[in-house]
Parts: C-alpha cells; sequence; structure tokens
C-alpha cells in the first residue's frame, strides 16, 4: 500500500473515530496488521490530531466565541458560558498531569493487541451500564467544578490504549446525571484542549527526533481528519437522542472481539 493511500485511510479512521466512543487506538493498528503498513510518523500524527482539532473547533465556532466573550470581557449576560469555559478547563488539567507522569511508560507502548481488545471491552461495558442505568437530571450549564473535575479524572482513562476518550467522558456526565446529548456535547468540547495538549506533546516528541516529513502526506492526513470529524460529530450529536449508546457498545463488543482473535493468530 502507498504511503498516500496509507494517509488517506488513517485520516479518515482519526476523523471518524476521534469524537464517537469507539476508540481510535482500537482502530488505528487495524491497517497496520491487515496490510502490513509502516507507522507514517510523528508528523503524520501531529497533522491528524490537527485536522480533528480543527474540526472540532469549526463546529463549536459559536459556543467558543460566546466563551471567549465571556471570559475577556466578563460579560455577565454570558456568566453560564464563562462558567462552561472554566470547567473545560478544570477537566483538562487531570489528563495533563498524569499524562506528564505516565509520559515515558507509554513512550515504552507496552500496550499489545490482546492489551487493546480487552481495555475496549471492559471500558465499552462500563458506557453501557452509564447509558442503561443513569437517571438523566441535570443540563450542561448546571454542570458542578466538582462533576467538572470527576469527568476529567475519568477521561484520563484514556490514556490506556482501547478506551476512547470521548467514550471515557460521555460515560463520566452520563454517571452525573447529564443528558446524553449534553454528555457528548461536553465530552467533544472538552476534546478540545485535550487535542491540543497531545498535539503539544507531540511537537515536544517531535523536536527531540529526526524530524522527515512529506507536505502531500501530511496534507491527505490533516484535510481528510478534519473533513471526516466534523461529519462525524454533526451526525452524532444530530442522532445521539434517537440511537442512543447500543449500536456503539455492540460494536465495541464485535471489535474486541475480533481483536483478541487477531492477538492469538
Amino acid at each position: 500500500m502507498s504511503d498516500l493511500l496509507l494517509s488517506f485511510i488513517l485520516g479518515l479512521i482519526q476523523g471518524l473515530t476521534e469524537f464517537l466512543p469507539i476508540s481510535s487506538s482500537a482502530h488505528l493498528i487495524l491497517p497496520e496488521k491487515i496490510f502490513a503498513t509502516q507507522d507514517l510518523g510523528l508528523s503524520f500524527d501531529i497533522a491528524a490530531h490537527a485536522g480533528t482539532l480543527m474540526a472540532v473547533i469549526y463546529f463549536f465556532k459559536s459556543d467558543l466565541l460566546r466563551m471567549s466573550k465571556a471570559v475577556l470581557f466578563n460579560d455577565i449576560e454570558l456568566r453560564q458560558h464563562k462558567i462552561l469555559a472554566l470547567q473545560l478547563i478544570v477537566a483538562t488539567l487531570p489528563i495533563i498531569f498524569i499524562g506528564l507522569y505516565v509520559n515515558d511508560i507509554i513512550d515504552q507502548r507496552p500496550f499489545e493487541i490482546a492489551h487493546i481488545a480487552i481495555a475496549n471491552l471492559i471500558f465499552a461495558a462500563l458506557l453501557l451500564f452509564a447509558f442503561l442505568y443513569s437517571k438523566p437530571n441535570i443540563k450542561i450549564y448546571q454542570l458542578t467544578f466538582y462533576g467538572a473535575l470527576v469527568i476529567g479524572v475519568i477521561q484520563s482513562f484514556a490514556l490506556i490504549p482501547g478506551a476512547s476518550r470521548s467514550g471515557m467522558a460521555i460515560t463520566a456526565a452520563l454517571f452525573l446525571g447529564l443528558n446524553l446529548k449534553d454528555s457528548s456535547k461536553f465530552a467533544f468540547m472538552l476534546g478540545i484542549p485535550t487535542i491540543l495538549g497531545a498535539i503539544v506533546f507531540l511537537i515536544l516528541e517531535i523536536i527531540r527526533a529526526d524530524f522527515k516529513y512529506d507536505l502531500l502526506i501530511l496534507g491527505v492526513g490533516f484535510f481528510t481528519s478534519a473533513i471526516f470529524a466534523f461529519f462525524s460529530i454533526s451526525i452524532f450529536l444530530k442522532f445521539v437522542e434517537k440511537i442512543g449508546m447500543i449500536p456503539f457498545v455492540i460494536y465495541r463488543f464485535i471489535l474486541g472481539i475480533v481483536l483478541l482473535l487477531i492477538s492469538i493468530s
């Protein structure tokens, strides 16, 4: 498989899975195992993450403008947007601090396919439990700072490959009593500072490495991930209350089993 085609496939996977509760890491290993492809490197990882970051920023641009105005100008009429902005910051802190602490372990990549499969199955089961047994009674602007911190702590489990960042954040938000749509919206908006932080980590890592890149491959990865991420967010938020979490949980169970079979083959 050519690197150009691989960049498109990986960008598509990154874009579709970054914000859906189905674990991007569990999918990104599939091309390597199925087609025996090579890693496109840290520069491509940055491009693909940057694409999803641009997508979520563009999708929530109106919310982000209101939050920025509320923080910068202390507009009393936008007080709830200021609180939401601060809560997103609070919810981001745990994964930053924990990420710094376990960064060396992550760099060693101790997780094998079987570990990713098992993590996928376990955290999918937690998402199912949260969806079936949580009692939605608050909306996004009723979330407390304590609740935001709890979501941030639970999101940190996404450092385990196979957990799903958005899946963990949605799971925590459901347990706290947010309805499904607001749980998803908070999880997606939380992806903005989280992905930005991941890009910073990647850039710091690439500074220490031999920096090689192909602008065409990076461009394909960036634009593919951005386009598919935007539409996955849009479609998911539009239909999530109708379809619920069951289809995603079933899909994750199937994916986990497939990965387990690959690991023992």
